[in-house]
């Protein structure tokens, strides 16, 4: 099968816009031919060096070594939250005609912004028989202009709330109680009222963190077609508007004094240290609490569907890309397979608190919380893409909407010219 070797420079200047200002204007430099011959190091670049996944992405590299001893890889983490860093170092790499063998990003309609520039694996998906041993989501959402251009490694779950046991106990909050936004926000109350806990930790030195907030409160508060009509560019602003409302009321009343200057990690270690009730995160939350000695499952936090979502799943995939123009093709389609298969789902999953997409693998090793989660997905009654990691909207539209979050709902929180921005944003 023909590989997309060349890159067509009107077509990386397209996708040049959707990825922000370190963005992808370095794109428009890589126009190199061919890659590099088999026997080059596989060198791998990934965001996760922390809290959640550094481990995951040590097991995987271990689990990579021992079954491909011959073949070099070099993990490279790139350090910070929502992949930014990360994509800043794979457009100057582009940029410099320099690409990795592979980078982890997301599929689905994120992979716009690398037009051009990611080469046709088709044929591996094909003998290594991965549209047979993924989930469908994961064979629609890794193709792009008529061909697999990434393999998934696993999937997250964004609909989720997190809970130290000890400090709902305290407040005498239930958890499972709460199917809606009001029982949630009833709860912040609650917790503030009757403790001296942070009701709801939040890390928000990046902007990801309020647009995925934002996310689920949109899922949670319009329900799942209104959801679905603001991803495919049909917003109801009356809906925006009353998601933002209930955000400014989590964020104004009820979040960290210091969560403008912290991130994912240090807003997730106050579940740990039992110094907040409540947390919104992806199930990559989980994967800390299995990393934390101590910090049981059931015991010492808990999980709660995202209130108002019950029986929904948001949808995220962690993901390898293939760069045309590749520095190791050989060995890169050798890691890439592996990535695709059991061993490496087993080894990274279970750790980064995600499930694999492949349907064939026993979740033995993965302990209750991610057995609960596999078997959410395969009941969910829907599972709708999510809005901030790829999935549901365009790397353009959502660098637009975090500009407007950041400018317009970041303290004070303009519910009315932030959900003028975000309609804005998304609408065909």
């Amino acid at each position: 099968m023909m590989k997309d070797t060349e890159l067509n420079r009107r077509d990386v200047l397209k996708s040049a816009g959707g990825v922000g200002a370190a963005g992808m204007l370095g794109l428009a430099g890589c126009m190199g031919g061919g890659g590099g011959g088999g026997d080059a190091p596989v060198e791998v670049l990934h965001g996760w060096t922390g809290g959640d996944g550094q481990t995951a992405a040590e097991a995987l590299e271990e689990a990579f070594n021992e079954a491909h001893p011959d073949t070099e890889l070099d993990m490279n983490p790139i350090g910070g939250g929502g992949n930014q860093n990360l994509d800043a170092v794979v457009a100057n790499r582009l940029q410099n005609d320099n690409p990795p063998s592979s980078f982890a990003n997301w599929p689905g309609p994120n992979l716009a912004r690398y037009e051009g520039v990611l080469g046709d694996i088709s044929d591996l998906w094909e003998e290594a028989g991965f549209t047979d041993s993924h989930v469908d989501e994961a064979v629609d959402l890794h193709q792009y202009n008529g061909a697999f251009r990434a393999v998934p490694l696993g999937s997250h779950r964004l609909n989720c709330l997190f809970y130290n046991t000890a400090v709902v106990e305290e407040a005498g909050v239930d958890p499972d109680s709460l199917t809606s936004a009001s029982d949630l926000l009833d709860a912040l109350e609650t917790v503030s009222s009757e403790t001296d806990k942070i009701p709801m930790t939040h890390g928000g030195s990046g902007t990801w963190t309020k647009a995925q907030l934002f996310g689920v409160m949109l899922l949670s508060t319009a329900g799942y077609d209104s959801y679905m009509s603001f991803v495919d560019g049909s917003p109801n602003r009356g809906d925006v508007v009353a998601a933002l409302e209930a955000l400014a009321t989590v964020f104004e009343n009820y979040i960290n004094e210091d969560s403008a200057s912290i991130g994912l990690t240090e807003s997730n270690q106050n579940i740990i240290e039992g110094n907040a009730a409540f947390i919104h995160q992806g199930n990559w939350a989980a994967g800390a609490y299995r990393n934390a000695e101590g910090f049981d499952y059931n015991e010492d936090w808990g999980f709660k569907t995202f209130p108002g979502t019950e029986g929904l799943y948001t949808l995220h995939f962690d993901s390898f890309l293939y760069p045309s123009n590749n520095p190791s093709p050989e060995a890169t389609r050798t890691w890439l397979e592996f990535v695709g298969g059991q061993d490496a789902q087993i080894a990274f999953n279970q750790y980064k608190g995600s499930i694999p997409t492949r349907t064939d693998v026993d979740m033995g090793e993965f302990g209750p919380y991610l057995q609960e989660t596999a078997e959410d997905f395969a009941n969910a009654d829907q599972r709708p893409p999510n809005i901030q990691h790829g999935l549901g909207i365009s790397a353009e539209q959502r660098s637009q909407l975090n500009d407007v979050i950041a400018s317009e709902f970041s303290g004070p929180y303009n519910v009315e010219a932030a959900a003028d921005g975000i309609v804005d944003a998304v609408s065909n």
